[in-house]
């Protein structure tokens, strides 16, 4: 797996994770390690680009999971607690908005989906739409 960073500017500045390559249980840890040190380096809204990687695993799911706690803990600024945040994810009203899926294959996005991941973490087709949405 190889990880390619880029920024793009929305609203927000937004780091962008262009995944080449499965995310599994050989690989995830080294995902999580670099969405790690992006955010040790300021990155605080992530787009994850999936467009090469044509297949998450559960631990990949689990590592996406982190990254979304990490954010969360660092991006105060929503004002919500995590009561009010379970709640809206519970209630379909809660995304996050810092952390942001695009590009995911049929077979990804079936597992996000039967998951609940799609609950709270906003998936995309379009790149464009994905940053405007920051």
């Amino acid at each position: 797996m190889e990880i390619k960073v880029s920024t793009e500017n929305g609203r927000v500045p937004v780091t962008v994770m262009h995944v080449d390559g499965n995310i599994d249980a050989a690989s995830y840890e080294t995902f999580k390690a670099k969405a790690d040190e992006l955010i040790k380096n300021g990155a605080r809204h992530i787009l994850v680009d999936l467009l090469h990687a044509p297949f998450v695993s559960s631990a990949g799911l689990r590592a996406l999971h982190g990254i979304f706690n990490d954010l969360r803990a660092i991006n105060k600024d929503d004002g919500m607690s995590d009561e009010e945040i379970k709640k809206g994810i519970g209630d379909g009203t809660y995304k996050s908005p810092h952390l942001k899926l695009l590009n995911l294959s049929n077979e990804t996005l079936t597992a996000f989906k039967l998951s609940g991941f799609d609950m709270y973490i906003e998936t995309f087709t379009d790149r464009k739409t994905a940053i405007a949405s920051y």
